[in-house]
């Protein structure tokens, strides 16, 4: 009776072993393809993207080109993939404020392009003769705009028609990323006047 309970209870672990190794070996993927996203992004921010090849983004994740290769495929899938990842990032960062909040709508979009700002820039820069960075500028547009109409929704229902697109460029125009560029680097604005400047700019429009 001992015996075939002992029986039993070893047949039972089985199952429970194998899921074991199965959600170990899950977890271990899912950390290295994160590793990966998170050096192409540092890769493609920080260098010009003809410069920067798949060994170069397996040497800073710590992985083999053939892992790059089996998990995206092409150079071109992973900027696929990192720009889906980037763009979740910034997503959380830059939604964290409610609609309407505007010293945290401008607070959060200060933080994220001191992290941002100056790789943005570079990929503005390689927009017009590199098709992957015109991928990746897209999206961040996209996104710049959706930010534009979550955070400042309460004012933009209230505009109609012309007015109401005006509005909504001048809101665009005045966060954009050129904007922080030449208040903080080309201006030299320390990140709380660059801030300040900003929600100047920003009463100004929705007054």
């Amino acid at each position: 009776m001992c015996f075939g309970v002992t029986v039993t209870n070893m047949k039972s672990a089985r199952p429970r072993a194998r899921t074991y190794r199965m959600g170990a070996r899950a977890q271990a993927a899912a950390e290295t393809h994160q590793l990966i996203l998170d050096a192409a992004i540092r890769q493609f921010g920080d260098r010009p993207y003809d410069a920067v090849g798949l060994a170069d983004v397996a040497a800073a994740a710590g992985v083999t080109v053939q892992t790059v290769l089996r998990r995206f495929g092409s150079k071109e899938g992973l900027v696929e993939a990192a720009v889906a990842h980037s763009s979740q990032q910034v997503r959380q960062a830059r939604w964290a404020a409610a609609a309407g909040d505007v010293d945290g709508a401008l607070r959060d979009l200060c933080a994220h392009y001191a992290v941002w700002g100056d790789r943005v820039m570079r990929f503005l820069a390689q927009e017009e003769h590199v098709a992957a960075m015109q991928q990746i500028v897209g999206a961040g547009r996209a996104l710049h705009h959706q930010w534009v109409d979550h955070m400042f929704a309460p004012w933009l229902s209230k505009a109609k028609g012309d007015s109401r697109r005006r509005l909504r460029a001048q809101l665009i125009a005045a966060t954009d990323v050129y904007v922080w560029k030449i208040l903080h680097r080309d201006l030299g604005l320390d990140p709380k006047a660059t801030q300040r400047t900003l929600r100047d700019l920003v009463n100004a429009i929705l007054a």
